[in-house]
């Protein structure tokens, strides 16, 4: 993978506190935004705070200023905003169309923070995500359906987790809409979607979420969720998938999201080295000390 490869590898987010020491130095300088360090290292970044907290439009523009000025090549993807995908009270009732109700103005400070990023060119992709709860029914698919229309100007990636979606007719359905199908990593419990492979427009994603089984459902702690570190086997699964996918897509991004003390930094980087031919990349120094795993990759 050169430097005009269509394969853009990351993490789901930067500012988590358990990485500093980790991911980033113990001592920062004052005026180095943690972006501007990432992309010494990554081409992309998935922005997570969207899902909480819309994006400010002077966020967007720094952000991007920010990581170009180190990376020309660098990319965000961002979540939409938890108001369309998540039930405000999930532990009481299941996500669906019953229990989602998105206002005008979440639409419009949604849409204000995704124009800063587009205006920059810097956005790769909406990353649309439903938890498992949701699922393939005639009103969830009207919904899911309004959701995209009403953000049809930005380039489209849904993320499903419930495996009533992996048919041949939503697959259709997205293609003829242009709407790209999240391809994902999960503990393989009950009905949740399996790995795929699936190319439905011109953007592959790929979002790794680890492999915690004991602690998927039975936490309320999410760091707990995403305490997972891949072993190189079960990497090289998923670097055989992301080439399908690239073959197939113009752009691909490939997420880590098991981000518990910077182990979806660990192993986005290993995956960036498998898919470079086992080339040896850039690695902080000291998530090196922390990971000797990385050893045999630093360049």
């Amino acid at each position: 993978m050169d430097s005009s490869s269509n394969i853009f590898v990351g993490t789901a987010g930067w500012s988590y506190k358990d990485w500093q020491g980790i991911v980033y130095p113990e001592k920062t300088k004052p005026d180095q935004h943690p972006i501007e360090f990432l992309a010494r290292y990554f081409d992309m970044v998935e922005i997570n705070t969207s899902f909480y907290g819309h994006i400010k439009p002077e966020w967007g523009k720094l952000w991007s200023k920010k990581a170009t000025q180190v990376n020309p090549r660098f990319m965000f993807t961002a979540k939409l905003n938890r108001a369309f995908t998540h039930s405000p009270i999930a532990v009481i009732e299941s996500t669906s169309s019953a229990t989602l109700h998105p206002n005008s103005e979440d639409e419009s400070l949604a849409k204000a923070g995704l124009d800063s990023l587009m205006e920059e060119n810097r956005l790769g992709a909406l990353l649309i995500q439903f938890p498992v709860s949701f699922k393939n029914t005639n009103d969830n698919r009207d919904y899911l359906n309004g959701v995209l229309e009403k953000f049809r100007a930005y380039p489209r990636v849904v993320e499903v987790r419930h495996s009533s979606w992996n048919n041949e007719g939503i697959l259709r359905y997205f293609g003829e809409k242009g709407i790209a199908f999240c391809n994902i990593d999960q503990p393989a419990l009950g009905k949740s979607l399996r790995a795929t492979e699936h190319v439905t427009s011109g953007i592959g994603y790929v979002r790794l979420h680890g492999r915690n089984y004991e602690q998927w459902f039975q936490t309320d702690n999410r760091d707990d969720r995403y305490n997972y570190l891949y072993a190189e086997k079960e990497l090289q699964g998923w670097k055989q998938k992301i080439a399908t996918i690239s073959e197939k897509a113009e752009k691909t991004f490939v997420v880590a999201n098991n981000h518990f003390r910077g182990q979806a930094a660990v192993n986005a980087l290993q995956l960036k080295s498998m898919l470079n031919g086992d080339e040896k990349v850039p690695i902080p120094e000291t998530l090196a000390k922390t990971y000797p795993v990385l050893e045999t990759i630093a360049a």
